[in-house]
């Protein structure tokens, strides 16, 4: 058997506010003294004591003694015995037997953790008929907690009932937000004490090591607040013996200088844990040391199983209310898309369904460039919508103004909160709801004055007062609850499988008009365009000379739009254009177009400098677009009565040509969709009103498909647009 003096199993520590959220608060290495306790190993010899286990022993033990040796009562050694044979991986749940030693009422607790059995004697004042009467009473309260059909009604009747059987001055009912703060939302107390309903205490009153202690043990109690701690003692260099699930287990010195604070003389809290997570606390207070009996505080800890059960049971009933909800809006939804030519005014249409299932104020939705809202002003519904990501892939989500780009906070008002549904990415589909800030005039328990001295000396201390500290909390809108975004996402869903089921019934549309335009519009076009020719040559002179010339200008700019429709269409299908390359000399094809540019524009002057010849290996019909298109758009965008600018030379193995005219910058927003079809810049352009922003976009592919590049620079006063083409190889 093995022997030794047994010594103080952990040295006390300073501990403040700086290192608290550290502090191994599990093995705290000594016991609150309204008890004693052996622990032993999970063979069942002796591994150490408490320094007061004389009080419940005959003998004094022995470091590595067998537990049968020390003549415990024999309900302890049958619990001691139940428990080292049914351990599981070093554990077993706590047992529990009343005794009496030498004259003084006990309640025995057995338990095992981490390979070591811990054996607990906590003195109890009360006797077992008081007990069973408490009792009584807890197992009738469990009922009525049952029956009750909303949270707060909950957690209003189990503090009045634990306060009813457990005698405690005052009850509160803790529940946690997002952010780990609590509030204090139910309160049974003694008529004279101030009242703490409605306070808000942050998340740092408790430490994540105490807060993972409370899902772990969910009971707690301190009987006496200024207590004396005892140490227990063990083997030299032994590991420390952890107390997590120990009634007697003492308590950090910051958490019981904060009670001291709150003017607490005895404290006991019961976790209310869902989804193992702390969900809430019941946290009852004496202002004067107290004592439980342990199983009166098993009754509060079933109490708070209830609760716990209860309000899942609740959560649940609302969480499916929504859901039902939720679906039929969805399913309303997706049938007038189905049928309404314009999502935009469906989504619009079903707005209050859509409001109401997320909690939202506001919506605001966008296709196209277009832009529409409900509730909020259309110049922070353009702002909202600008903002986005342009490629976006999952919902989007903002809780408060600093979540939102700077460029948009000043506009934003009461707004704080949005949910953006990116239902159709490729033609700029969003629904965004969303919420107002919600204002709060926080009751903060006291507020926090980290610089006090405290009873261990000038270190940072735990809040001297409790009273009522009044804050304003603003710019944060209420969190999307987990049960909107669950709706949001399928609906999201829902959103896509219409969008894409409109486009491939777009796509086949456009494939017919497409092919009409390619054959049945074109034979048309060219009839009529000879017939302005014929016209305008019998009679040149005539009014049916000007007319021929009339329908043949038409005709051609019918052909051009005709072209380029078909052009974009070949882009979008991911086909090439069909260029034909042969050794092109660049510089006499830009010397004809801008020629050609001069005849029909005499009172605009080109000012053309290139540097002898430059041959590429190009379509030459296909480069001629992308020269007309350039010159085309320095007519109508560059400013009236400027020159334009045509430079062409040769730069390390590229024909580098730069179109240029007189203007304003272009805009960042308009720069980052320069070659996208149907740019609304284009459309809306009042100098080429049949513009459908095509040009650019056409033009571009050509370059690529002629492995060169394209770009847009404004220097010295100018919008220039550079093409950069490979110089064809010089042949040997």
């Amino acid at each position: 058997m093995e022997s030794s003096t047994p010594v103080p199993m952990a040295a006390t520590r300073r501990v403040d506010l700086q290192n608290c959220a550290d502090e191994p608060i599990h093995i705290p290495g000594s016991i609150q003294p309204h008890g004693a306790l052996l622990f032993l190993s999970d063979a069942g010899l002796v591994d150490g004591w408490s320094a007061n286990i004389a009080a419940v022993t005959d003998s004094a033990p022995a470091l590595g003694q067998p537990f049968a040796a020390l003549g415990l009562p024999t309900a302890v050694t049958e619990l001691i015995q139940e428990c080292i044979a049914t351990m599981d991986d070093g554990a077993a749940p706590a047992s529990v037997a009343a005794l009496s030693v030498r004259g003084r009422e006990y309640d025995c607790i057995v338990h095992a953790h981490m390979h070591r059995v811990l054996v607990e004697f906590e003195a109890r004042e009360a006797s077992m008929e008081e007990v069973a009467q408490f009792a009584i009473k807890a197992h009738s309260s469990i009922d009525r907690l049952r029956r009750q059909r909303t949270i707060d009604g909950l957690l209003e009747s189990a503090v009045r009932q634990i306060r009813d059987f457990t005698g405690f001055d005052r009850v509160m009912a803790y529940r946690f937000r997002s952010d780990d703060s609590g509030d204090v939302v139910a309160e049974a107390r003694r008529d004279d004490l101030v009242p703490y309903l409605g306070q808000r205490y942050p998340a740092g009153d408790i430490p994540p090591q105490a807060r993972r202690l409370y899902v772990l043990n969910t009971l707690r109690m301190i009987a006496d607040v200024g207590y004396q701690a005892v140490p227990l003692l063990g083997a030299e260099g032994g590991t420390p013996l952890d107390m997590s699930f120990a009634v007697l287990r003492s308590v950090s010195p910051i958490h019981v200088e904060y009670l001291q604070n709150m003017g607490v003389g005895a404290s006991m809290s019961v976790s209310i844990v869902i989804h193992g997570r702390l969900w809430g606390l019941i946290a009852c207070h004496h202002m004067s040391p107290k004592r439980v009996p342990y199983s009166v505080r098993m009754a509060a800890d079933v109490l708070a199983q209830v609760i716990a059960s209860t309000v899942q049971g609740i959560e649940a009933r609302e969480d499916a209310e929504l859901v039902e909800h939720a679906a039929k809006v969805r399913t309303s939804l997706v049938e007038s898309l189905l049928l309404e030519e314009d999502p935009l005014e469906a989504l619009v249409e079903h707005g209050d369904g859509l409001l109401e299932s997320t909690h939202a104020q506001a919506l605001v939705v966008s296709q196209y460039g277009r832009v529409v809202c409900r509730g909020v002003d259309q110049a922070l519904g353009e702002a909202i919508i600008a903002s986005l990501p342009a490629e976006p892939h999952a919902i989007l989500t903002r809780a408060c103004a600093n979540d939102w780009p700077e460029a948009v906070r000043p506009l934003l008002g009461k707004w704080a909160g949005m949910l953006g549904l990116p239902f159709d990415g490729h033609t700029g589909g969003w629904c965004v709801l969303l919420r107002t800030e919600q204002i709060e005039e926080v009751a903060w328990g006291g507020k926090p004055d980290k610089t006090q001295a405290g009873p261990l000396g000038e270190r940072l201390t735990p809040r001297g007062s409790f009273e009522a500290w009044h804050e304003t909390v603003r710019g944060c809108a209420h969190p999307w609850e987990d049960g909107v975004l669950t709706h949001a996402r399928m609906m999201l869903g829902e959103l896509a499988r219409v969008s894409n089921a409109r486009r491939a019934q777009t796509e086949s549309t456009r494939a017919q008009l497409l092919a009409m335009l390619g054959h049945d519009l074109r034979d048309p076009l060219n009839s009529i365009n000879m017939a302005g020719m014929v016209l305008e040559k019998t009679d040149g002179g005539s009014n049916k000379g000007t007319l021929g010339k009339r329908i043949q200008s038409s005709s051609n700019r019918m052909q051009r739009m005709i072209g380029q429709v078909l052009d974009m269409s070949r882009i979008d299908r991911g086909l090439s254009l069909g260029i034909d390359l042969h050794p092109v000399d660049l510089a006499a094809l830009v010397e004809d177009m801008v020629e050609e540019a001069r005849l029909a524009y005499p009172t605009i002057v080109y000012d053309l400098h290139t540097v002898g010849p430059a041959f590429v290996l190009a379509d030459g019909g296909r480069l001629g677009q992308v020269i007309s298109n350039l010159l085309s758009n320095a007519r109508h965008h560059g400013e009236p009565n400027q020159p334009i600018t045509i430079r062409l030379a040769p730069r390390d193995g590229v024909a580098v040509l730069e179109v240029a005219n007189a203007g304003a910058p272009i805009p960042e927003e308009t720069e980052a969709a320069l070659f996208n079809p149907f740019k609304r810049s284009s459309l809306n352009n009042p100098r080429n009103r049949t513009g459908m922003g095509l040009g650019l976009y056409i033009a571009q592919q050509i370059v690529r498909e002629h492995e060169g590049e394209i770009g847009y620079r404004y220097e010295d006063g100018l919008v220039v647009f550079a093409v950069r083409l490979p110089l064809a190889p010089r042949a040997n």
